[in-house]
């Protein structure tokens, strides 16, 4: 859902990919393997490649840019989209930690990045803000099986570098959606697995006609019962893509969304309950008048979100490039819940006789615009490689509630508001990033970024709310090439950051900074790529999760005065035959509060909240013979506390998981291009863990996932 009115954003804060994985709990995947946007289909390459690589460097970094990033593109992930989440595709990249509400990764999840949860993490879609502009969360569910539409992705750690959005304080996610094609394509495809889970999907794309014009697009349905009991999500989803290639023009226009119906599954158990009942779900419990247990068919979240961008890319002269984009999303939606014995006096009603409750239903609804534009332009020219950029975003958002029945209706009619307030926020950015090669072995970065944001908002803590924020971030670097294998960088960022909704609601307002401090390594051979990464996060006022959540499940933060996070990160990919491939990565860390104090409290130097010290994983790829791809994929993550003041019931376990990924592709004589018959296991040695969880005052409630649980696909190209 676009926003935090529901409890599933306070149990959605963290967040997966690849296609295998490997060895040791202390090591887990990903591999830096830089792909841009490739434009190899048509006749002239370089220009076209021209065309759209100022879209693709205004978002994106290189290893010319000292930052620790990430890539993954539609070759790496294509053997396990089968159904699960995006988050839970990148579950396998360094520093990433991903849980899903019902279990199995469809429906609702989440990611965090080096211990920061999803709101921290700015996403883009092809440089235009996805983030809800009221509570910064990334809600996926609204998008189900976006990555059958994705060309690639970057993760960029840290602060990194400038971009539209909310500002980054954990990790930016830059997603491309796909490329065009130079001829014409179809694909089907149809995958079924545990609890009930299925995904179909049905691409096609024209090809260029007349080598300037092509057409493309998917239709996917999902379904999944989730592996908490009604867990069940259904989701839709489209995505129709229109080009334009000419010799110094490239125009893009999208639409795309997607419809989800999914049974809350956002309460979680308590610790008697996880040992006694691991799938039990409390949503929609009720006790009807006869005295017996029941629950509500209808408790559900509902939610559609649709989108449309375009986009123009022209080659203006020889050295200059540019990319303009309008955008517009409309999100609409709501979530029903029962509610046993509800005072009348929370809904405006008044009492009925001696009653002052009634059993009720209610729906709490968004409805949301935003929209704005984009726009960069860039020159290059021998040594130097100039971005400037910007853009201009506004939101408008409706949020009401209606009780729809009631056993005792008082003086209700129907369609009453019991409330209904709005929202808008006005966000402003302009960015100018510099990359100048000093010597043949020694670039410099610069990225100066200039933000400025308004949000009014009523409904807050029965106040009107009238901020505005203008925020300043220089972010700084060099990178310095040993020799041809061998490259050393550093850099600095600041980031500042404004509270969100649910901040204003439990009276935290003040913004928050971060001195961002980077230091890493590259090595580059024929068999080996290896990067390894020191940061240290230096935060003023972090506004970390409290582990509690507010009266309609929103997870509630507070200010931290001083906090820190201070980490190795190390990734590789290892040819050790022709056949076998492995791809390890882990971090080390120490996340902390200065000094911390709760409530008049001192607590001294404490672990922030949801941050383990440890996170590791490991793909391990066998090709025994062409076209037979077998993945072991390894994750552990290390135990963590679910507040901040290191409460023993706060802290969760230590977990090992293991996934199995096995694909073969045909490629027949006629009728097929292409025929891949996919399985994926997960969970194989059916480990009974927990990802998340939150406290309930000092009860801990946890988010339990599957056990051993399976996928299967079949995928027809023609």
């Amino acid at each position: 859902m676009n926003t935090i009115i529901s409890c599933k954003v306070a149990k959605s804060q963290s967040c997966k990919v690849f296609k295998s994985k490997v060895l040791t709990p202390c090591m887990s995947i990903v591999f830096s393997l830089f792909s841009l946007v490739s434009f190899s289909q048509v006749k002239d390459t370089t220009k076209v490649n021209q065309l759209d690589e100022v879209l693709v460097s205004a978002v994106r970094v290189t290893t010319k840019t000292p930052v620790s990033f990430s890539n993954l593109d539609k070759k790496e992930i294509k053997f396990r989209n089968l159904g699960q989440d995006i988050p839970i595709l990148m579950n396998y990249l360094p520093s990433v930690v991903t849980t899903s509400d019902a279990g199995n990764g469809v429906g609702y999840t989440g990611i965090r990045v080096r211990g920061s949860d999803a709101t921290r993490v700015n996403v883009t879609i092809n440089g235009i803000p996805y983030n809800d502009s009221e509570s910064h969360g990334t809600y996926w569910v609204n998008m189900p099986d976006f990555a059958s539409s994705l060309e690639s992705l970057q993760l960029q750690r840290g602060v990194g570098t400038s971009t539209n959005g909310a500002g980054a304080f954990g990790a930016s996610l830059n997603m491309l959606t796909d490329n065009f094609a130079k001829e014409s394509t179809g694909e089907i495809s149809n995958s079924f697995g545990s609890f009930n889970t299925r995904k179909h999907t049905v691409k096609f794309s024209t090809g260029l006609m007349n080598d300037h014009f092509e057409i493309a697009g998917r239709l996917s349905a999902l379904n999944s019962d989730g592996y908490v009991d009604r867990g069940a999500s259904d989701l839709k989803s489209y995505f129709l893509q229109g080009t334009y290639v000419g010799k110094t023009t490239l125009i893009k226009a999208l639409v795309f969304g997607g419809k989800e119906k999914t049974y809350q599954s956002w309460n979680g158990i308590d610790g008697e309950t996880l040992i006694r009942d691991r799938t039990f779900n409390s949503a929609g419990a009720f006790t009807d008048e006869q005295g017996k247990d029941r629950f509500y068919d209808n408790e559900t979240d509902n939610y559609q979100q649709d989108h449309a961008q375009l986009h123009w890319n022209e080659k203006i002269a020889a050295n200059w490039s540019t990319n303009f984009a309008l955008h517009y999303t409309k999100g609409k939606g709501f979530y029903e819940n029962y509610k046993e014995d509800a005072d009348f006096s929370d809904y405006g009603l008044q009492p009925v006789g001696v009653l002052t409750t009634t059993d009720l239903i209610r729906q709490k609804w968004l409805d949301n615009d935003f929209y704005g534009t984009t726009f960069s332009t860039n020159y290059k020219k021998d040594k130097l490689d100039v971005i400037f950029g910007g853009g201009w975003n506004k939101y408008e958002g409706s949020h009401f509630g209606k009780v729809i029945w009631a056993r005792f209706a008082s003086q209700s009619e129907l369609g009453d508001r019991y409330y209904d307030d709005f929202a808008t926020k006005t966000d402003g950015t302009v960015f100018a990033k510099v990359n100048y090669q000093i010597t043949e072995k020694l670039s410099l970065f610069g990225d100066l970024q200039y933000r400025t944001v308004n949000y009014k908002a009523n409904g807050v803590q029965a106040n009107v709310v009238d901020d505005t924020f203008d925020f300043f971030n220089p972010k700084t670097g060099l990178t310095y090439d040993i020799n041809a294998n061998n490259a050393l960088y550093f850099s600095y960022a600041r980031a500042n950051r404004e509270p969100n909704r649910t901040d204003y609601e439990g009276g935290n307002v003040k913004p928050e900074k971060l001195n961002d401090f980077e230091l890493g390594w590259r090595y580059v051979a024929e068999k080996i790529q290896f990067n390894s990464n020191v940061y240290y996060m230096a935060y003023k006022d972090q506004l970390i999760l409290t582990g509690n959540l507010d009266d309609v499940g929103a997870p509630i933060r507070s200010n931290s005065e001083k906090s820190y996070r201070l980490g190795l990160e190390v990734d590789a990919t290892i040819a050790l035959t022709n056949q076998l491939i492995i791809r390890p990565n882990f971090t080390l860390s120490a996340n902390k509060n200065t000094d911390l104090a709760v409530e008049g409290q001192s607590y001294g130097t404490t672990d922030i909240a949801y941050s383990p010290s440890i996170i590791a994983g490991n793909i391990l790829v066998y090709t025994p013979i062409e076209n037979l791809h077998i993945s072991w994929l390894q994750k552990f993550v290390g135990e963590q506390y679910m507040n901040n003041i290191e409460l023993p019931a706060a802290k969760l376990a230590d977990y090992f998981v293991n996934d199995l990924n096995v694909a073969y592709e045909f490629k027949p004589k006629s009728i097929f291009k292409s025929i891949v018959i996919t399985g994926l296991v997960n969970n194989f040695l059916d480990k009974k863990y927990v990802s998340n969880g939150y406290m309930w005052d000092v009860y801990p409630y946890y988010y339990p996932q599957a056990g051993i649980n399976f996928l299967a696909g079949l995928t027809l190209k023609f």
